[in-house]
């Protein structure tokens, strides 16, 4: 082969410019997120289905998330209301952390990723907080047919886990918990990948490499969790 065919060669195989002008690791991250999307999808998809299917008896969500913290009043998906702004004003930080991060202002990264963090796990709190009240149910409970020891009996049913619903279909319990319990693991995960990088920004590890790209990768990550969540808002409890 001659040196100018090995040339012409090596030109066409040695990669060069991304097309899309992004790095290898922000390209990975969107491929992660749209196949986690796909899941997400999926599940809503799946609970769409199966609420069409049963319209007669399926529990009316404004009517079960009443709960409000210090006070025994009735206030339909208040609380989640309040979830959704601390994980929607979460994402304006992470924003204001990536923003700063192409400043190259430390400072103003760590506080920015600080107020993330403390959203975030604001958020996981608040879940677990109102999975608590679903599961213990109403003191009242509710008369539900269910099938124990080989028959149907009617039992008082409290609050709801995976065999039973005081709400109504134990399947709608279902698609709570493994839908929102599939999302605050996101957020979870999220948490504690902002507290890494976070402590790297500390450390000056992204201010040594001359850039905060990871910062940037990571703002991805939890961009996308908040928007899931705000599909999971408006299918679950609102539609």
């Amino acid at each position: 082969m001659s040196s100018q065919s090995a040339t012409l060669n090596n030109t066409a195989w040695d990669g060069g410019k991304s097309p899309f002008g992004v790095s290898y690791g922000k390209m990975m991250m969107w491929f992660f997120l749209v196949s986690d999307a796909l899941s997400f999808g999926g599940l809503l998809v799946a609970y769409g289905f199966m609420r069409h299917k049963y319209p007669e008896v399926w529990p009316d969500p404004s009517q079960v998330f009443t709960h409000f913290p210090g006070t025994h009043a009735s206030i339909p998906l208040a609380y989640v209301g309040l979830m959704t702004f601390i994980l929607i004003l979460s994402s304006v930080t992470m924003v204001l952390a990536v923003e700063a991060g192409h400043r190259n202002d430390k400072k103003e990264v760590e506080k920015w990723m600080l107020l993330t963090i403390i959203g975030g796990l604001m958020f996981v709190g608040s879940q677990a907080w109102e999975w608590y009240n679903f599961i213990i149910g109403s003191h009242e409970g509710a008369l539900r047919t269910v099938f124990e020891d080989g028959k149907w009996i009617e039992k008082t049913i409290y609050g709801a886990n995976l065999q039973y619903n005081e709400y109504g279909l134990p399947v709608f319990g279902d698609f709570f918990f493994f839908i929102t319990g599939f999302h605050g693991t996101h957020v979870f995960s999220g948490v504690v990948i902002n507290f890494i990088i976070y402590v790297n920004v500390i450390k000056g590890t992204y201010e040594k490499r001359g850039h905060y790209e990871m910062v940037e990768k990571v703002g991805l990550y939890w961009h996308f969790v908040d928007l899931v969540w705000v599909f999971v808002f408006t299918f679950f409890y609102l539609l």
